[in-house]
């Protein structure tokens, strides 16, 4: 088993290829192999028994794709992407990675001739606009972003190739992800992880949006669980349309505080700066965040069971020591 994590520079790529090594099978098989890639060269990561390789790939350039997808990659999982306020500001960029990127990576995959499995990561930036809450399995897809357009479309691409037996796809829309580590990115959504991150690690953080804002969560922690998960789902069950909800939660950013305070204290909400930001707040209240994720469920992905439970693995697993 020959493993392919595209994006594998990034905190949910880390975190998955450890993951993966150190259970040391999928779908059955031993693991071998796992290929870190991405635009800039991933940090490696300790495979210990299981092999891991880390490359550069540019999947806006086929050459590039053709170069990192080779013959004996069994599954790929494809969470790169231009995030969505980097997507709004440059519609190019976004067009570029989001979309062509996609087609690049599956039609390599179709080249090759050998069905593999294919992991899309969308997002919940898929819906929007005048459809009804709340957001069921059924409900189409209505994007209000450039982003969440072309996860959209990436999302049919999928479908299409995996209909024609070139893939096994399957395709999850990935609530915000949050408490994520590191430092903030260009995703409309970064906030909600740092203005819990920055104050349990001492520092102020600035919130863009009020107390009441809700949204739909999901932990790094589990994430990586459902992804792993969601590559073992038999073919036969993933239905005629292989994407779907990943689960999580609905919180507003009051309760995330609180939630903060219930683990560490009273001492890191105080570190927050509440001033408003419009450009921000225009994209993200138009994101949906009633959502209820029946089909992923039952074949078995799962949300936290609560956003403490969040904080706790960011302590857990994210905390920068001293």
């Amino acid at each position: 088993m020959n493993i392919l994590i595209i994006g594998g520079g990034g905190v949910v790529g880390q975190k998955l290829g450890r993951a993966l090594a150190e259970r040391g099978e999928l779908r059955g098989q031993a693991i071998e192999k796992i290929t870190l890639a991405d635009i800039n060269d991933p940090a490696p990561i300790d495979g210990g028994a299981v092999k891991v390789e880390t490359v550069t790939c540019n999947i806006a350039d086929p050459s590039s794709v053709e170069a990192c997808v080779t013959a004996d990659t069994d599954v790929i999982y494809l969470l790169a992407a231009i995030v969505s306020a980097h997507a709004e500001e440059d519609f190019d960029a976004g067009l570029s990675i989001n979309l062509m990127g996609t087609l690049n990576v599956l039609q390599r995959a179709r080249e090759l001739g050998t069905k593999p499995v294919v992991v899309f990561t969308s997002s919940i930036a898929v819906y929007g606009g005048e459809v009804p809450d709340p957001i069921v399995d059924h409900s189409f897809l209505n994007p209000q972003t450039s982003y969440g357009a072309q996860k959209a479309m990436g999302e049919l691409l999928l479908n299409d190739f995996s209909r024609k037996g070139f893939i096994d796809g399957r395709g999850f829309r990935l609530p915000t992800i949050s408490v994520r580590p590191g430092k903030p990115n260009r995703a409309a959504s970064s906030f909600m992880s740092s203005i819990l991150r920055e104050p349990l690690n001492g520092q102020e953080a600035v919130c863009p949006v009020e107390a009441d804002f809700p949204h739909y969560y999901l932990s790094p922690r589990k994430c990586v669980e459902n992804l792993i998960k969601g590559a073992e789902i038999a073919e036969r069950d993933l239905g005629q349309n292989r994407c779907m909800m990943m689960p999580g939660r609905m919180w507003t950013i009051g309760q995330m505080i609180d939630a903060m305070t219930a683990v560490a204290g009273p001492e890191p909400a105080t570190l927050i700066k509440w001033e408003p930001q419009p450009d921000i707040q225009a994209i993200v209240t138009g994101w949906r965040f009633d959502l209820r994720p029946e089909k992923a469920v039952t074949l078995g992905l799962s949300a936290d069971e609560s956003f403490e439970d969040n904080v706790r693995y960011y302590l857990e697993d994210d905390k920068p020591a001293g």
